[in-house]
């Protein structure tokens, strides 16, 4: 159970004074010194619109930050106006366009970006990880590169999309580069998409024309269904009751531990402690069978009291769904988009998804799904699973090859 633990959470001094940036930023702190995986400065920004909630954590702290980012957020459980913004070396040297990195659920700028054996054995996907990731990778070549820190690791994406608009500015006002390229992996993905393409709340920023390259890295791009796809599979892994560690979302309200039913409405996909993951739900079953072997398979999908588990099924959470909503808002031409997506259903102890081509977690087809997309730059599909997208070479080559493309 601790490999299992550590793979899921795979999916300094005050040096500056607190001080205004332009928009609705606030600095708060920067620390420049003794900051892990090679990172050169760290600083916590906050976004002063109301708009911002402090959004929920699980009680039992499988959503907390950990590490050195709690000690950069202040607490384990930031309020979600905060965010922290990562600097790699040579961060302010040569011309190239500055690459902003950002992260997806359950994981951080650490992991993702600069240390994909942070979490140990089976954190990346993989039983060994390396210890240098894609900041390294691209800030040894020239690139400016940054990372985004976002404060919930499962947080609603019109907070997630704000703070990467926020990110952009900063590091634009730190460079002097008018647009940046942006690399987001997995649910950062969407969000990402949502800046450029308008998908905001009245409250929102809109586009400002910031962006040149927008690199997705196993992007549900047409949604996902993949936790009502495998009956009580992903439930057993979840609930505290059935010895569960995993930090997201079932289909299940009520489930079978050991013998006993057990209630878990906060467990779903209504829950606070999830608010971002419904927005990426998507059917699937038209397209790519339902496992009929699967214990409890129909009525996890459909909905309804199974032998081991009940729920309301998919369908009742589609209306929060902003995949479509996405799709249906084109990005703007100037903005070049591309896909990375795997193919390898093999993510080290996890119950992958295996109903129709994918990279353990989402469908190729969804992945390489183009549409809303203006200005498609290509995509491509290579030999990796969903988790070692972000720092496997033959997956970060393509990031390079599109980075640097004229």
């Amino acid at each position: 159970m601790k490999h299992v633990w550590k793979l899921l959470l795979a999916l300094g001094a005050l040096a500056w004074g607190p001080s205004t940036h332009a928009g609705s930023t606030t600095l708060e702190a920067t620390y420049s010194s003794g900051i892990d995986n090679g990172w050169v400065r760290v600083e916590r920004w906050r976004d002063t619109l109301t708009a911002f909630t402090q959004e929920s954590f699980p009680t039992d702290g499988r959503g907390d930050q950990t590490g050195q980012r709690a000690t950069f957020f202040g607490t384990a459980r930031p309020h979600s106006s905060r965010f922290l913004l990562y600097y790699a070396p040579n961060w302010n040297v040569g011309t190239k366009v500055p690459v902003l990195l950002v992260h997806g659920a359950n994981q951080d700028a650490d992991l993702a970006w600069a240390d994909p054996n942070e979490a140990g054995s089976y954190g990346c996907g993989r039983s060994s990880c390396p210890s240098t990731g894609l900041m390294q990778d691209l800030s040894s070549r020239g690139y400016r590169v940054f990372a985004l820190g976002l404060p919930h690791k499962n947080g609603d994406g019109y907070f997630w999309s704000e703070q990467i608009a926020d990110a952009i500015a900063i590091i634009k006002s730190r460079t002097g580069a008018g647009q940046v390229d942006v690399v987001a992996w997995s649910k950062a993905a969407s969000n990402a998409r949502m800046y450029i393409s308008g998908v905001r709340k009245s409250w929102g920023t809109a586009y400002r024309g910031d962006v040149r390259r927008l690199i997705l890295l196993g992007s549900a791009n047409n949604g996902i269904d993949l936790s009502f796809r495998h009956g009580w599979t992903f439930s057993l892994t979840v609930y505290p009751a059935c010895g569960g560690v995993i930090n997201g979302p079932t289909p299940h309200d009520k489930l079978i531990c050991y013998g006993f039913w057990r209630s878990g409405s906060e467990w779903t996909y209504d829950s606070p402690y999830f608010p971002g993951s419904a927005q990426l739900l998507k059917d699937w079953s038209g397209t790519y069978g339902l496992p009929t072997y699967e214990q409890d398979w129909y009525t996890t999908f459909h909905g309804g009291q199974g032998f081991y588990s009940a729920g309301p099924g998919l369908a009742a959470y589609l209306s929060k769904s902003l995949v479509d909503v996405i799709r249906q808002a084109p990005s703007p031409s100037a903005v070049r988009i591309h896909n990375i997506c795997g193919n390898q259903a093999d993510i080290a102890l996890l119950h992958n998804e295996h109903t129709g081509p994918s990279d353990g977690v989402v469908f190729i087809s969804s992945c390489r799904d183009t549409t809303g997309m203006t200005t498609h730059g290509g995509s491509v599909t290579t030999a990796v699973n969903h988790l070692e997208l972000g720092w496997v070479s033959t997956s970060t080559s393509y990031v390079r090859q599109y980075l640097s493309a004229p």
